[in-house]
């Protein structure tokens, strides 16, 4: 292969050790967190909204409205968290979990929630992730501009394919880091969930449960409110699929599972 060749590939490696080290977060310890916030690293946006509707729920400040929407029924109550006033305060009217995920003072607070688990090294910072994935979809361009100015080779060619390949599987790291998903994976050993809802009489584990196991627990212990309130996710449906890396998550792109770097 050309100097020229070489060089082209040297950027090409370039932009990929960037887009790992921007990928990298450090973990900084277990903390103890909220149902919303194991919600959102295993499911993303709507399942820490879900979490947070069925904490109000509970309370009786939200109802199930008309044809899958949500609506307000009365005050928040006592809380504090801010995703649930938040969540509450978008209920001007009744809405469905997906468009009632995207208000504005739902956003703010998952916003802030999401910046609290970049902070502790659970979930990559929205900024340096998007700023990888550019890095990412620019290799194969730099590879197709080196091979055409410099000429195809075999050896060229093989080299390419390789490096827009590993730019592939780096575009693939989910939003949560390794540690969040071995969180979720010890706390589901250590809380499975039950075969029937008369185990649990705390309104705090059903919570638990529910940011956990998302679908499934939502139609053991609340299956009127869940399916009536659009709650459960419909055929055809993606969640964002933050923890497993499948599905689409509409503000980071697609994910798939793949080995992340921490």
């Amino acid at each position: 292969m050309t100097t020229g060749t070489w060089w082209f590939f040297g950027v090409t490696l370039g932009q990929l050790a960037l887009a790992v080290v921007l990928l990298h977060t450090r973990s900084r310890g277990r903390p103890e967190l909220p149902p919303q916030a194991l919600a959102l690293l295993r499911g993303g946006p709507r399942a820490a909204v879900t979490v947070a509707l069925v904490a109000l729920h509970q309370r009786g400040a939200v109802a199930a409205g008309r044809r899958g929407t949500i609506r307000a029924n009365g005050g928040a109550g006592r809380t504090r968290d801010p995703l649930q006033l938040g969540v509450h305060r978008s209920l001007q009217r009744a809405v469905g979990l997906r468009v009632l995920a995207t208000r504005p003072k739902a956003r703010q607070a998952l916003d802030a929630l999401r910046a609290e688990l970049g902070r502790t090294g659970l979930l990559r910072p929205p900024g340096r992730l998007w700023a990888a994935r550019i890095l990412l979809a620019c290799v194969p361009v730099t590879v197709s501009v080196g091979l055409l100015a410099t000429g195809v080779t075999a050896p060229a060619v093989l080299l390419g394919a390789v490096t827009v390949l590993a730019a592939a599987l780096l575009l693939c790291v989910p939003p949560t880091t390794r540690a969040a998903r071995r969180l979720l994976a010890g706390l589901r050993a250590r809380h499975p969930l039950p075969a029937h809802r008369r185990e649990v009489t705390d309104g705090r584990d059903v919570l638990l449960y529910v940011a956990l196991y998302g679908d499934p627990a939502l139609a053991l212990f609340l299956p009127h409110f869940s399916r009536d309130g659009g709650l459960l996710v419909r055929r055809g449906d993606r969640d964002d699929g933050y923890a497993t890396g499948r599905g689409w998550n509409p503000e980071n792109g697609p994910t798939c599972t793949s080995g992340a770097p921490d």
